[in-house]
Parts: structure tokens; sequence; C-alpha cells
């Protein structure tokens, strides 16, 4: 692909996003807080999830001092239901950096965006094009499927060699003059148009230059095989009583660190007792399958554990496969 083909494509990428572009309100705004806000929030979340949640969020935490100045406990109960919770306690520590490093103004320079906590590439590269509309290049999932397909690319799109030939291919195409739109642009086109499953090439805006459409579009990317599904099992106990439920606070270096679960029991240790409920969920590449009983009145809490009352459950950061399964089990208990 020569420099002139590049530029068309850029151009023509641009144009369409300004014809097609999708209305989000973190595209009404050029607030780089807002921005970084809301793509730290879409990674690993739907775009309906966000949208449910970003408004209020940001009414919550509208500057970096707001996020700065609240508790890792606040910041995480602000997130339930986002998942990926180190997302928010690295957004914390940016928001941090921000004020104890530059004042609270947020950084305009790429290098010093880039050595906030928690900003790797991709993130630098929207901040900088959506916010500011510097010229930065930025790839994600729909971003590699585009350019996979517009380059034939057979490389697969997740090894080490695919990534170095993207992040190439993305700094090559930039559009120096509207770098917003045409980012904007190339994800919004993988998302609509150049589509995983089926994409819809009669539709697509640079159909003139893509190498793969006389081919079978569709088998690109080429991916490394996936890592095996693992299934998980654990026995966890429900015990309600006047003092309120017994949950234990999960410690560092645990996925779901500072948050508050059902304790977790051994196998053994639950035999005999009630069985009242299964839950089944996801977690990357986990199958998790949790085994729920009811503990006898002289269960004692253990080194972590605490009686929460109910009515405070709302008021502290809880796992949401345990907020969910607590909010089906005892009706009214105000865990929300």
């Amino acid at each position: 692909m020569n420099p002139q083909e590049r530029q068309q494509i850029a151009q023509a990428l641009a144009d369409w996003f300004h014809a097609n572009g999708r209305d989000y309100p973190w595209r009404r705004t050029t607030d780089p807080w807002a921005v970084l806000v809301s793509e730290v929030m879409l990674q690993q979340t739907t775009i309906p999830t966000v949208l449910g949640r970003y408004g209020e969020w940001m009414r919550r935490f509208p500057t970096p001092q707001a996020l700065a100045a609240a508790t890792e406990e606040e910041a995480l109960r602000s997130w339930e239901g986002l998942g990926y919770y180190r997302r928010v306690r690295s957004l914390r520590a940016a928001a941090q950096a921000i004020v104890e490093r530059h004042g609270g103004v947020f950084p305009t320079e790429a290098a010093d965006i880039r050595a906030l906590p928690g900003i790797g590439d991709y993130t630098a590269g929207a901040v900088l094009s959506f916010a500011f509309n510097k010229p930065a290049p930025l790839v994600d999932a729909n971003v590699a499927r585009v350019f996979a397909r517009l380059c034939n690319s057979r490389t697969p799109v997740d090894s080490p060699a695919g990534r170095r030939e993207q992040w190439c291919l993305a700094e090559q195409m930039l559009h120096r003059t509207d770098p917003r739109a045409y980012n904007s642009a190339l994800m919004e086109l993988g998302q609509l148009v150049c589509t995983a499953g089926a994409p819809q090439c009669l539709l697509c805006p640079v159909r003139a230059w893509c190498r793969a459409k006389d081919k079978n579009p569709a088998e690109l990317p080429v991916k490394l095989p996936k890592k095996q599904t693992t299934a998980l099992e654990h026995w966890d106990i429900l015990h309600v009583t006047k003092r309120g439920i017994l949950l234990e606070l999960q410690p560092e270096g645990k996925r779901h660190a500072g948050l508050w679960r059902l304790p977790r029991r051994s196998q053994e240790e639950v035999q005999g007792l009630e069985h009242i409920a299964d839950q089944a969920y996801s977690v990357t590449r986990y199958k998790v399958t949790r085994h729920l009983h009811r503990a006898t009145p002289g269960t004692r809490p253990r080194k972590g554990e605490s009686y929460i009352p109910l009515h405070g459950l709302e008021q502290i950061p809880m796992a949401s496969p345990d907020r969910k399964i607590i909010n089906t089990l005892i009706p009214g208990s105000h865990a929300r």
C-alpha cells in the first residue's frame, strides 16, 4: 500500500465518520478526563452497559480531583457491575498522579499521558486523538480486524509479530489533520461494517482499497489458537444473623481485591450443610460454578471475615456474582 493510497483511505474514513458516526456522550466532549473515563470503561465492557453507567459516574467524579479524593472502597463501589476492577484502581491512580504531578490539570503531551498509571499505547492514542485531535495511532480488536482485511494479512493479530505489524500500519495510516474523526471511523467501521462474523463489504467506505474483498474477508483476522477454558468450582456459605451477613474481604493479590464476597469453605467443610443454591458465571477464560450452603448457627468468622448489616450492603463494594445471589436469596437486603 503506497503513501497515496494510505492518504486516500484515511480521508475516505474521516468523511464516512462525519456522515455516519454514532452519537455517544463521550463524543460530545473534548475534556480529556471524560475521554479517559470512557475509554477505560469501554475496555472489556459493552457499549450499552457503559451508556447506562457513564453519565452517572461522571456526575460523581467529574474531575481527576474528585476521584483522587475518593477512597478505594468508594471507587470500587462506583465501578460495581462493570467488572475487571483493576481498571478503576488504575483510573484512580491516574487521577492521583494528575493531581500530584500536574496540579490537577490533565497533561497534553504524549509522554506525560503515557507516564500516567495504567495508560497503555491504545489509551494514550485515544486520549490524544479524541480529546486533543492530535495524530496518534491506536489499535484495538476492531482496528486490528480492519487492518488485517485491508492488507489481506495472514499474520496472527494476537502474536508479537502481528501486533508490531498492526501498530506500524496504524502509524503509517494516520490522518494528520483530522485524527479525531479518522480514529473514530476505524473503530466504528469494525463495530458496524467490518464485523467479525459477516462483514458488510458492500457498505464499506474503503472497499475499493481492500485486498481481501475478492477472497473471503470473514476468514480474517488470523488468530493464535484459543486458550482452553478452565472450569473452576468452589463452595461457599450463607450465614445471616442479627448482626448481618457474614462476608469475607478479599485481600490484595486476589482477583477481587478490596471487594466483599461470601465466605469460602472447602468441599469437606460443607458436607452435611443444607445446599441452597448453585451459581455459574464466567471470568475471562474461566467458567466458575459456586455451590452455596447454609451455615450452622454456631459458625464463627475467620480471618478477614466480618458481619455486615443487611442495610449496609448498599454502601460496600461487592463482587457482582455475590451481590446477585444475595439479592435473590435475601429479598429486601438492600444489596443493590
